[in-house]
This record gives structure tokens, sequence and C-alpha cells, in this order.
């Protein structure tokens, strides 16, 4: 029987850049919360630690509690995959064991005793689980292996996620309008105002704790807003809304990591937005092609077709975009990005720390870089961490690395 379960990355996640140069995979927001934590529900048992890079989990706030002693039989799980019919096997089986798909390492089963010599070794972790040649057997399994598969699969995991459950603890207007109510669960210290409307007819909708929903917009389901988000205006859709966001305008089938800001008129559609992003008035991404043909996307120093025509952006962390930014159709932005040429379409693609002024880019500087970070956290209350400056910090030099070599 599981008693703990432990979820590991492995070097699949350079394919989830500029996503995960700040963050681990298991912290990917997801359905109605992250890849870490929709494990964790799915198992059904405790937590009983992360193997990922270091230096990004020393910088993840949010990171879920491990268990406070070591179980007996361990579920290793690879935080990219998603659970599927191998799920129940694993469960069941006895012994220790290994499940594989397409020669990649999709979880294992062990004692606690086998686990913890290779508790600590980082992203090595898969490769030192492989040295113990444990039963090997060849599954099937469904991958989060590029940042458009959070996007494709991601109305579906709030679906599941959402289904049934509903309640409304919050403060919600009289003229508010909730359609489909029963579908709809709104939190503890929630806000809805008057002429706000909550659409739960094509999917559920769950507004977090302390969140806010101005007068006249429209959250259409499923939709899942996260704790102390405003929504202040405007139609947000089919999208997962982290934490103490600020967003108004179009948004469609998107995911935002957290503390974010999109406070003004303009459209962000199939894409992805990670955490301290702020898009400047009238930002707007294309996320479908003229011809509608299959979008292709920069991913880890290439090109690759997603064979999907709906991709908008991905945007890295700290990313700023002044008014009026034009982001093409498949755009992946980097992190600590400044781009402010509006009114023309920006590069299809941005290193880390570009700074784009509409003509040409060049390398942002460092110490400008950081102290606009410092000052976008702290209108959330908050201090730029000595482990989050070491991981911006490292993230600078290697850019600048690669670009020496290029």
């Amino acid at each position: 029987m599981i008693t703990g379960i432990l979820l590991f990355e492995d070097a699949g996640w350079r394919e989830l850049r500029p996503l995960t140069d700040t963050l681990p995979v298991p912290a990917l927001r997801f359905g109605a919360s992250d890849l870490g934590r929709r494990w964790l529900a799915t198992a059904g048992v405790p937590l009983v630690g992360i193997e990922a890079r270091a230096e990004v989990m020393a910088a993840w706030e949010s990171r879920p509690a491990d268990a406070s002693s070591m179980q007996a039989e361990i579920l290793a799980v690879n935080a990219a995959a998603l659970p599927g019919d191998w799920l129940e096997a694993a469960r069941e089986s006895r012994g220790a064991g290994v499940w594989r798909s397409k020669g990649r390492m999709v979880a294992a089963r062990l004692s606690s005793a086998a686990l913890a010599p290779l508790r600590g070794s980082g992203v090595s972790f898969p490769e030192r689980l492989t040295e113990l040649e444990l039963p090997a057997q060849e599954i099937e399994a469904a991958w989060i292996r590029f940042p458009w598969h959070l996007i494709e699969r991601n109305t579906q995991a709030l679906v599941e996620e959402l289904e049934g459950v509903s309640g409304n603890d919050g403060e919600v207007h009289p003229s508010a309008v909730l359609l489909n109510a029963e579908r709809i669960s709104i939190a503890r210290g929630a806000r809805v105002d008057p002429l706000a409307v909550l659409d739960a007819r094509a999917g559920p909708i769950a507004i977090g704790a302390g969140a806010f929903v101005q007068a006249h917009t429209l959250v259409v389901g499923p939709c899942a807003v996260g704790d102390r988000t405003q929504l202040l205006g405007g139609v947000i859709a089919n999208s997962t809304i982290g934490p103490e966001c600020r967003i108004s305008g179009e948004v469609d089938a998107s995911i935002w990591q957290g503390y974010a800001n999109k406070r003004h008129h303009g459209f962000v559609g199939h894409s992805v937005i990670g955490e301290w992003v702020n898009l400047g008035a009238l930002t707007t991404t294309s996320d479908l092609k003229n011809n509608y043909g299959s979008v292709r996307i920069w991913v880890d120093g290439r090109e690759v077709d997603s064979g999907n025509p709906k991709v908008g952006s991905v945007i890295g962390a700290h990313v700023k975009t002044g008014i009026g930014t034009l982001l093409p159709t498949g755009a992946s932005i980097g992190v600590g990005s400044n781009l402010f040429g509006g009114g023309q379409f920006a590069p299809k693609h941005l290193p880390p720390f570009s700074w784009w002024d509409g003509h040409r880019s060049v390398v942002h500087e460092l110490d400008r870089f950081l102290a606009t970070a410092r000052v976008a956290l702290s209108r959330r209350g908050r201090k730029l961490s000595d482990a989050e400056e070491r991981l911006l910090r490292h993230r600078f030099e290697s850019t600048v690395a690669e670009r020496d070599r290029g």
C-alpha cells in the first residue's frame, strides 16, 4: 500500500522554458492549483518531498510542506506526467518497480529505506533511481512536455477538479448574476460586485479567498481565480488565474502563474504568463495565424511545431511590456525581458533579459532589472528574497554566457 508520494522533475524541465527558468516543474500552475498539488490530491497520501533543481526550489515561496515523518511505501512520480490508468496498477503492485513511457521515467515504487540515500540529488534523481535497477514496465503516459500542453489540457483539468465543488462563503451583491450557481464556488473573503456575471453554464467557476470581481466583469467557466486576485472588468474565460493578479480586458484559455498585472484593455489568449509579469495597456497576443496553420514556437534553442492552430504567447517571469505591445502567434519571451516598442510586432523569440525598443534587442542591465523587481514585489507587500535574487543573477549570467557563445 502506497503511504507517501515524492515528486521529481527530470531533464525535461528545459522544454518547459521560460516558465521553468525560475520555477520547478511541480510549481507550474495547471487546473485549479499546480502540477504538484494536483498530484497530491490525486494520490491522496502525504508528500514525502520534492526532488528538483536546488536553486529554483529555494526560490519557490509557496511550495507545499513535506510530511512530518517518512512513510513506509513511496510512490515517486515525475511531476510532468499526468495521472492515468497506470496509476492504479502502481498502487496495487507488490514490491519495488519502475514505470516508463517511451524511455522517460514516469514513476517508481520503493521503500522509504531504499529512497533515503537518493534524496538531495536534485536533477540527477531519476538517474540515481535508475541505478537501483528496479523491475521496469512500459506504459502509455500523457505528459506536460511543452508549454502549450498546459494550455491544451487546462480546460479538462479545471472541469475535473472543480465539478461538484460549490458554495458561497463570500460577499455577493444582489444584482450580481450567477448562472448555474450550483457550479460556482466563492471562498470566504471574496467579493462579487453589482452587475458582475459569473457564467458557469459551460464549466465550473471557483473564486478564491479574498478575490474581487468588479462590476461589469464577465467570468466564463471553467475558470479558477486565485486568492486575492482582482478582476477589474472585461471578459475572463476558460482560464486559470493564480494568486494576487490584477486582470482586466479580454482573457481566454490562458494560465497566469500569479502576481501579474494586466489592468487595461488588450487580448491575451491561449497563453501562459509567468510570475510578476506586467502587461502594459493594449498589450495584445495573437493566438491564431491568418492561414489557420499549426503554430511553431521556440523551445530550448529550437523552433518546434506545436501541432496546434491556437497558441498565443509563453511569457517568463518578471517580463514587462509597454503600451501597445503586439506579440506574434507563438511568441516566447524570456525571463526579465522589457519590451516597449509599441505598435510593432515584437520578435517571435526573445532570450531572457532582453531589452527591446521596437528596433533592436540588447541585454537588459542586471542592476536596473533587480531594482524594478524589488519595486514590483513591494507592490504586493513582498521583498525579493536572497534565494530569488541568487536565482535571477544566475539566470542572467547564464544568458550572457549563452549569447557570447552564440
